[in-house]
């Protein structure tokens, strides 16, 4: 073919290429590249049929030759088709949760209820009612402090939900869990008028607060009879 003396080339130019031989040239080298770099061995889509060709599994296409399969992989069909794919198995796998460190569940003998001493006092300043604890743990585990909190009377399951009643809740192992039954008046949260101390000379644990209303707490704080697993702290 008479590339030179094509309309617009220069002598021993070659003249420009048309769109088809570009299109060509693009293929060949993309196939070149491909059968450098990639192992057909190792491509799930790679199917060579009874009549001695080779087919695309995932775009369904038919070649005559690994080049010619090769160049495809490369093309904007196969990539497209890539892409969907991935999308649909990344919908379809459930996502896995990075690996958590495992933390040893320390086990402890339980050795039954602890002692406990309740006391209702009045602040003589502002006239509120507040409740002390005093819970002894002689026997509570290395590195354990004692825990607490309030919860409300349909949180647990050992008796009848009564909205006039909350309850406060310790916690410290090898000691069974307690709860105390107290009236549902609001808490005072201000600063001194709920407060914590843990001596660990003498293994007991304090609280005291304070209730927001001035009326008395007709009901005196009673510890549940059955013991019960509160939701966690």
């Amino acid at each position: 073919m008479d590339f030179q003396n094509r309309v617009g080339s220069k002598f021993g130019g070659g003249g420009p290429a048309s769109f088809s031989e570009s299109n060509r040239q693009r293929k060949e080298r993309l196939m070149a590249l491909a059968m450098e770099t990639i192992d057909l061995a190792k491509d799930p889509y790679f199917m060579k049929n009874h009549l001695g060709k080779y087919e695309c599994k995932l775009c369904l296409t038919l070649h005559n030759n690994e080049g010619s399969y090769l160049a495809h992989t490369q093309g904007k069909r196969h990539q497209e088709n890539l892409r969907i794919r991935a999308i649909k198995e990344a919908k379809d796998t459930p996502t896995m949760k990075p690996d958590m460190p495992q933390v040893e569940i320390k086990k402890f003998l339980k050795v039954g209820r602890p002692g406990y001493k309740v006391t209702k006092q009045r602040d003589p300043a502002t006239g509120q009612y507040s409740l002390f604890f005093q819970i002894d743990y002689p026997e509570i585990a290395e590195d354990v402090l004692p825990r607490h909190r309030f919860m409300s009377a349909y949180e647990q399951r050992v008796e009848a939900p009564d909205s006039n009643f909350q309850f406060i809740v310790f916690a410290a192992e090898p000691y069974e869990t307690i709860a105390f039954k107290i009236p549902s008046s609001e808490i005072d949260q201000a600063p001194g008028k709920l407060w914590t101390r843990w001596n660990p000379s003498t293994k007991q644990f304090f609280l005291q607060f304070h209730f927001k209303t001035e009326r008395v707490p007709e009901y005196a704080p009673k510890p549940l009879q059955a013991a019960f697993q509160p939701q966690p702290f």
